[in-house]
């Protein structure tokens, strides 16, 4: 019989690419060794907080075609922008419980609770954290002719009475936070300036309306390659493959600073543990594919490699971390 191939030899979740796809209406089975198996009766949608065509949009698109190839369930993905992701979040929040509704969420879900007063949903006790795909670090570019030539350069020049003016890709974004943690931790100071992304950020810099500014690394590599914005550091803790030759912030006489975005899956708080797991598995297994893990890398994603447990830990450290940060600056939605 078919399932005498699914024996309890291994000690790990069922995928069900190798165990329990039932033929038919007849659902999808996710199982643990010795324990009853959750079925998804329909079909798995992914909330994308954002517009469609953003990096966030397609690295959900990405995790969902694997999902689909390896379960044989059909993905959906329906994006539900607004109030910074709020909207979303709490519609998946208040979905069945049964790992058919995910939230692709990133860093901003972490940033959010210190920046609202008020939201429809506690992110530290309405969900659960499925897997961390990746993080991509932001980069502090000048325009190419700045007489800027290092992080050293700049923050001599963010001076109490003449603050550096830096872009970001928007109030309250990673990005945003990186460059006013950048500021704290240096003890020197700066003025934000918000554009609604960070092309229009990084376009602003290229054209030297703004002195520096602040943008994910995968959005600065092409003006970065074609001699338009220059980069001085990146945020994240060790040099980043696609731009080797630009030093980390802490490689600049900030040691163990470190600000990434990271982007990952979370479910309804109550979904079984096992399902969980499973869909964990799934996704781990698909990076484990070189190709998928070569077309996330190429979109300046460091992959994360962590338990759901380990990222729901993250996602605590950075819900406590940032809302130091926006109480400091006292930033608050309008």
């Amino acid at each position: 019989m078919f399932f005498e191939g699914c024996t309890l030899k291994r000690r790990r979740l069922w995928t069900l690419a190798a165990c329990a796809l039932l033929a038919g209406a007849s659902g999808l089975w996710l199982a643990a060794p010795g324990k009853a198996g959750t079925r998804l009766e329909r079909p798995i949608t992914i909330v994308v907080t954002f517009p469609p065509g953003g990096g966030t949009d397609l690295l959900a698109r990405r995790l969902g075609e694997q999902l689909q190839q390896r379960l044989g369930q059909t993905v959906v993905v329906d994006n539900r922008p607004g109030a910074s992701g709020n909207i979303g979040a709490h519609a998946v929040a208040q979905a069945a419980a049964d790992g058919s509704t995910l939230l692709m969420a990133n860093s901003s879900f972490a940033i959010n609770p210190g920046v609202y007063e008020r939201l429809d949903f506690d992110p530290r006790k309405d969900f659960t954290a499925v897997f961390n795909a990746g993080s991509i670090a932001s980069v502090l570019v000048v325009p190419a002719d700045s007489a800027l030539q290092t992080l050293e350069d700049a923050l001599a020049q963010a001076r109490q009475e003449r603050p550096l003016l830096f872009a970001s890709c928007g109030n309250g974004t990673p990005q945003h936070l990186a460059g006013e943690m950048l500021a704290r931790e240096a003890k020197r100071f700066v003025q934000h300036v918000p554009y609604k992304g960070c092309g229009p950020a990084i376009t602003a810099v290229a054209a030297g309306q703004v002195a520096a500014g602040m943008v994910t690394a995968s959005s600065a590599a092409a003006m970065i390659a074609a001699g338009r914005v220059r980069a001085l550091a990146v945020t994240a803790p060790q040099r980043l493959p696609q731009l080797a030759g630009v030093p980390t912030v802490a490689e600049r006489g900030l040691p163990g600073f470190a600000v990434e975005q990271w982007h990952g899956l979370l479910a309804p708080a109550a979904t079984p543990r096992a399902t969980v797991q499973a869909l964990h598995d799934t996704l781990e297994q698909a990076l484990a594919d070189p190709a998928v893990s070569a077309g996330l890398r190429d979109q300046g994603y460091t992959l994360a490699r962590q338990t759901p447990g380990q990222f729901q830990a993250l996602i605590a450290a950075d819900i406590d971390r940032y809302a130091a940060v926006t109480r400091a600056l006292g930033l608050k939605a309008d």
